[in-house]
């Protein structure tokens, strides 16, 4: 089978397809006008986020029976055209699952001590113990909302910090067990003081986080996003901190990345939340460790060997 990588993967990818027989075609500089010259001659294509694999390019792809996604975001996806088409589609979410847990507890403790702050003042000569004071994470009241891969890791994280879970997650039931308590979203917003987002971008989820939605939490909270900003926009976000609330955000993602392409209104949001000494930003990192960058090729091409490979003796466990 003939596979097209579109976009820029850790080199152990070409190996482990090399090595069951698939012939790789490693493109990670091609365009999309070039994809669409090319892409009918593969019976599989590898992405991370480069183009959005819409039906436009998708019915250009006569081939194609695989798509691996190099992460866990599927929204790029037309998936209705590829169960209409029996295309198979994988992804790699357990590979970097352990990458966001790490980053999400690291960014909340950074928020909750003033790191940023107080590393950026020590360095100008500014010795403020005092306003500085850190809050413990020991003793909160911790909500998850969604509970897959990333959010399931996450809450291990958790484990040794002394704080009470929840989750909630729509679409799952009796996935409650020791140390994390299934709820439902009403709960949720009634006892959380620190709610985590781990759920895909879908036509459900985007902008769920409404205004009026974070008002009904019963108390002020800080949130962590490490998944998709589009599920609550930044000027939302402005408004639930002036409100109070909200109490600090670790923000990973913003609904939309591309600095040069803010409407004007996107800027002016985004100016005022990077006044903000309780906001503490990240450029979509959260899963890009080193580690994970290498973790993902051997989780997905274990997925795709399973269902086109014939050989599976001594591949990764």
């Amino acid at each position: 089978m003939k596979v097209l990588i579109v976009d820029l993967m850790h080199e152990s990818i070409l190996g482990l397809l090399g090595k069951y027989g698939f012939e790789v075609t490693y493109a990670p500089k091609i365009t999309r006008e070039e994809i669409f010259e090319q892409i009918s001659s593969y019976e599989g294509i590898i992405i991370r986020s480069k183009t959005p694999l819409d039906r436009e390019l998708l019915e250009r792809a006569t081939r194609l029976q695989f798509i691996g996604r190099a992460g866990a975001g599927l929204d790029q996806l037309d998936l209705d055209y590829l169960e209409e088409r029996g295309v198979a589609l994988f992804h790699a979410a357990k590979g970097n699952r352990d990458a966001v847990a790490e980053h999400a507890i690291g960014g909340l403790l950074a928020l909750f001590n003033h790191l940023n702050q107080a590393d950026t003042q020590v360095k100008k000569g500014i010795w403020d113990r005092e306003g500085n004071r850190g809050v413990e994470l020991k003793g909160k009241t911790v909500g998850i909302f969604g509970f897959g891969n990333m959010g399931k890791a996450f809450s291990k994280r958790l484990k040794g910090f002394g704080v009470k879970v929840l989750a909630y997650d729509k679409y799952k039931k009796d996935f409650g067990k020791k140390g994390v308590q299934e709820v439902t979203w009403d709960t949720l917003k009634k006892e959380a003081d620190v709610l985590t987002i781990h759920v895909p971008l879908t036509p459900e989820t985007r902008d769920f986080f409404t205004i009026e939605e974070l008002k009904s939490f019963a108390k002020p909270f800080w949130l962590i996003n490490t998944a998709r900003g589009e599920v609550i926009r930044m000027e939302t976000l402005n408004q639930a901190l002036d409100l109070g609330i909200l109490k600090g955000l670790v923000l990973d993602v913003l609904e939309n990345e591309k600095f040069e392409r803010f409407s004007p209104d996107q800027k002016l949001q985004f100016d005022l939340l990077a006044k903000r000494e309780n906001v503490l930003f990240t450029p979509h990192v959260a899963g890009w460790t080193v580690e994970s960058y290498q973790k993902i090729n051997e989780v997905l091409v274990k997925q795709i060997l399973q269902t086109f490979g014939k050989q599976l003796n001594n591949f990764i466990n």
